[in-house]
């Protein structure tokens, strides 16, 4: 991959990874609920269902799932399930402030972990935008293995940063929140389920 195609492509990256999505969303409630120490299993589980996303894109899974409505609905609807579940859970989760000391009120890096991977993996939207935007920068004279790595790694890079800056942003204002309590969970909870709902009928 030439360097300049690489700085393209680097640059497209942090446009994607600033653009709000689930997974934006999930590191910043982490953040806030949980303080950014914890929020890094989130992240990395999110890092790595990108990486199976990127992977998908270039060896063809995601071509065939644009081509299948069949399938493409059905992730849809998983998708959505999935995000309107992780509302549920949002809102029902401690106040900010309350978790602090208390094992995260259940929360477990294990549990932060694949809440991110599963938010990465069952966004559809996710992956036909990797279908359409991966190609014009793929060398068909250069491995397709070495690409993924290097795109991936791109990628994987930038979207961390992003994650833990806004992780921190909502860990330090931390105070500013707990003054909210419960109104927090439910407002971003309640963002979640919204889009679970909407994101099968789009």
């Amino acid at each position: 991959m030439e360097f300049s195609n690489w700085l393209v492509y680097a640059l497209a990256a942090v446009g994607l990874s600033l653009t709000p999505g689930p997974n934006g969303l999930l590191a910043l409630t982490h953040g806030a609920l949980y303080g950014v120490r914890s929020t890094i299993s989130t992240i990395l589980g999110g890092l790595l269902g990108f990486a199976i996303v990127i992977a998908m894109s270039m060896f063809g899974i995601g071509t065939l799932l644009q081509a299948s409505l069949e399938l493409l609905t059905v992730l849809k609807w998983v998708g959505g399930a999935y995000l309107v579940w992780l509302g549920i859970q949002v809102w029902r989760s401690s106040p900010i402030g309350v978790s602090e000391g208390n094992a995260d009120s259940g929360s477990t890096n294990l549990k932060r972990f694949s809440q991110g991977l599963l938010s990465a993996v069952t966004n559809p939207k996710g992956i036909l935008f990797f279908v359409a935007f991966l190609p014009q920068f793929i060398d068909p004279e250069v491995s397709l293995l070495t690409q993924f790595a290097v795109m991936a790694a791109t990628f994987v890079f930038v979207e961390f940063w992003y994650e833990l800056v806004v992780a921190g942003l909502a860990d330090r204002i931390q105070p500013v929140l707990k003054k909210a309590g419960k109104n927090f969970n439910r407002v971003f909870g309640s963002v979640f389920m919204a889009i679970g709902v909407l994101l099968p009928l789009r």
